[in-house]
């Protein structure tokens, strides 16, 4: 059963220790919603935003993921007014090497003087001496992907980043990356709907590595009325929202979804769906469909 808003915890969710020493709940936030439209400037509602945050950390969320280029600064420095001095157990990931070009415009960089750049700015609005998990947003097709790397290692050697992770990448990529850094978590697009990334999750499994899929609950057609999900949303009093969540925590160990949003009530029946247990068949009934879903 669904577990009800007063007795959510993200803790529900099981944990995750990411590059073996930091311990995690599995549900997390993410932080692009908090932003303006086309996460572009400040959001509507600043003190919501804000207000997001700290229920989040209330409700157990000691994981939230956020980007030098969401608003852009605009997230990070959000992050820091609502939530510094950071709880000791909050884990806080942060991207670079996406650069802002207006509303949903988004283009590569990972020249290594930018990502330095980057990375000192993000220390500066995170109010942090480390970053936890510094992701690579984006590997840039015009710059020799060993310089970016080199570069990352070497801000690492310097105790500015504890771990590094990828954005967006292959199995591929990662073995070519791994030559170089020790990656210990991706972050791919993928939902019950949207699998083209199985072989990279499938990879990270292999490894250990933490998969963070974005966009975490778009399923496309598998979300419509009457369809295989809202049969179980209404079985099990839920969301469709909150069904697609449960099938990532259901679907491997290694996943960690970031649901985001700019809204208190949303936030919280994204975490109750820690508390939502379907049983074998039903998985599989839904497993099925979304397969066939995928192969039309």
């Amino acid at each position: 059963m669904l577990m009800t808003r007063k007795t959510i915890n993200a803790a529900a969710s099981g944990s995750f220790t990411i590059g073996g020493d930091l311990t995690v709940n599995r549900i997390g936030f993410g932080a692009m919603r908090i932003t303006g439209n086309g996460i572009w400037g400040e959001p509507k509602d600043s003190e919501e935003a804000k207000r997001v945050l700290r229920r989040a950390v209330e409700l157990g969320v000691n994981f939230i993921d956020t980007a030098d280029s969401y608003g852009p600064e605009v997230s990070e420095r959000l992050i820091a007014e609502a939530l510094h001095p950071y709880p000791a157990d909050l884990v806080i990931a942060t991207k670079g090497g996406l650069t802002r070009q207006g509303p949903n415009k988004w283009l590569p960089v990972g020249r290594p003087e930018y990502l330095r750049q980057c990375v000192e700015m993000s220390l500066r609005r995170l109010k942090v001496e480390r970053i936890d998990l510094y992701q690579l947003h984006r590997i840039d097709p015009k710059v020799p992907a060993e310089e970016t790397f080199a570069e990352l290692r070497k801000m690492q050697e310097e105790g500015k980043i504890r771990h590094i992770g990828l954005s967006e990448v292959k199995p591929e990529e990662l073995d070519n990356a791994r030559k170089t850094i020790d990656v210990v978590s991706v972050q791919n697009k993928y939902n019950v709907g949207e699998r083209a990334n199985e072989d990279t999750l499938e990879y990270c499994v292999a490894h250990g590595l933490g998969f963070i899929p974005w966009f975490p609950v778009g399923a496309g057609k598998l979300l419509r009325p009457g369809g295989v999900l809202d049969r179980a949303a209404k079985q099990y009093n839920a969301t469709v929202a909150q069904i697609a969540l449960a099938w990532l925590l259901h679907r491997s160990p290694v996943i960690l979804p970031i649901p985001g949003t700019s809204s208190v009530v949303h936030l919280e029946e994204n975490i109750a769906a820690a508390g939502l247990k379907l049983n074998s068949d039903e998985w599989k009934t839904i497993e099925d469909a979304a397969k066939d879903f995928v192969a039309n």
